[in-house]
């Protein structure tokens, strides 16, 4: 299916934000899979639906890799002999236009496209030899999915001075398994405005801690659920192999139902989540002392 676009070219940048809310770009894909190293389907929802605003602060690798971009497009044309150019476009899919593609490069005279990447020293194996980073391929396939195109290349530079390439085949078998989840995800988490399931990732925490960054100084009462799952939450911290990320996603589930309550109470707990003296709060669970 040949895919549809809209010029990105003279889109400010707070428009260009918002564009970004309007659909699932490369970059979402691992995350509402469940599969980012730096989001979770919980956080992708809560800046897709304007809960809270799209993170494009970025770090100081985020800055040196845009930097980078057009240089690394530069070494591959020498080391390849391809020409490459910026299209300046956003494809999308004309049976589901969330569905939607931002290349860093198309190249002349072949249905290939170019994504660039750089990655850290210690990052290295996760490029050696066929290895591609998981959220990366991900990115990739859906790419050639929206776009309709049988392969892709990667330029990359590892650690600031160890420059590779190469092509990556699209992959059928994986873009039917993945891109009809993002359609239901779609659906479901955005044109629904369904939450998704809590889960104890970082990104997870983060986010709820933004959407209720304060406090009101009301108890509220959590139901039974909740308590049983501090149950759960309590055993699994005497247990010599608790798994962290379960006991943390309780804890955002305790926050997600606290909002900006300062305390609750379960039949067995006592919960608080106030501020500290640096501005954050702080969850804390405490079972109630048997009369």
């Amino acid at each position: 299916m040949k895919p549809k676009y809209i010029s990105t070219a003279k889109l400010n940048h707070a428009e260009w934000l918002d564009f970004r809310r309007q659909g699932i770009g490369g970059s979402d894909v691992a995350a509402i899979l469940g599969m980012s190293p730096w989001r979770s389907p919980y956080s992708v929802w809560a800046e897709k639906t304007g809960r809270l605003p799209i993170n494009d602060t970025g770090n100081e690798f985020t800055h040196w890799g845009t930097i980078m971009e057009p240089i690394l497009a530069k070494e591959f044309e020498q080391v390849s002999g391809k020409k490459v150019y910026r299209q300046n476009k956003t494809f999308y899919r004309p049976d589901h236009e969330f569905l939607r593609a931002n290349i860093d490069r198309d190249i002349v005279g072949e249905p290939g496209f170019l994504e660039i990447k750089t990655a850290m020293e210690y990052k290295s194996s996760e490029w050696a030899d066929d290895n591609i980073p998981i959220a990366y391929q991900l990115q990739v396939q859906h790419y050639m999915y929206v776009l309709d195109r049988p392969y892709v290349y990667f330029a990359y530079l590892v650690g600031g001075h160890s420059f590779g390439w190469k092509k990556v085949d699209r992959d059928q078998q994986a873009i039917d398994t993945f891109e009809p989840r993002l359609i239901d995800w779609w659906t479901k988490h955005i044109l629904h405005d369904e939450e998704p399931d809590i889960d104890g990732d970082k990104a997870t925490t983060a986010a709820l801690k933004s959407l209720y960054p304060d406090e009101d100084g009301e108890v509220i009462e959590l139901g039974h659920d909740i308590n049983q799952l501090l149950r759960n939450r309590e055993e699994l911290s005497n247990s010599v192999n608790s798994t962290s990320k379960l006991i943390d996603a309780i804890a955002n589930r305790v926050r997600q139902e606290m909002k900006d309550a300062s305390a609750a109470e379960t039949e067995e707990f006592r919960i608080t989540n106030h501020k500290n003296k640096r501005g954050s709060r702080v969850l804390r669970i405490n079972k109630k002392k048997e009369d």
